[in-house]
């Protein structure tokens, strides 16, 4: 019998060589992306310190379309105005081993024109 690895765990390895080469400090923050079928989340992380500075999410924001484009949106621009808040401006994007495309680009272009550089 064949083993098949689930779709999951091949993204958890992306991920981890991802996460070998990117990492946030107190100056340059890690901007990170999780994304389910329904919902999609964000958070603003120092991994020096080990601390989630800000997050957003589509559960957070009480959204009914976190699983599409627009609620990704949604959630980008939440994050990046938290983020402004905190004096924030510059991050790393860490699209957490998903592909940028879709719903990951749509939240990554709307912190963008929220103010955050990356």
């Amino acid at each position: 019998m064949i083993h098949k690895e689930s779709r999951n765990s091949v993204r958890q390895r992306r991920h981890q060589r991802v996460r070998e080469k990117v990492s946030g400090t107190a100056e340059c923050p890690r901007l990170v992306v999780f994304r389910s079928n329904k919902n999609i989340e964000a958070q603003i992380i120092d991994d020096v310190k080990g601390v989630t500075l800000c997050a957003s999410s589509s559960v957070a924001l009480k959204l009914t379309d976190g699983g599409n484009k627009e609620g990704a949106a949604k959630v980008g621009a939440d994050l990046a105005a938290k983020a402004k808040e905190k004096n924030i401006t510059k991050v790393v994007f860490d699209r957490g081993g998903y592909d940028y495309h879709g719903r990951v680009a749509a939240l990554a272009d709307a912190a963008r024109k929220g103010g955050l550089l990356f």
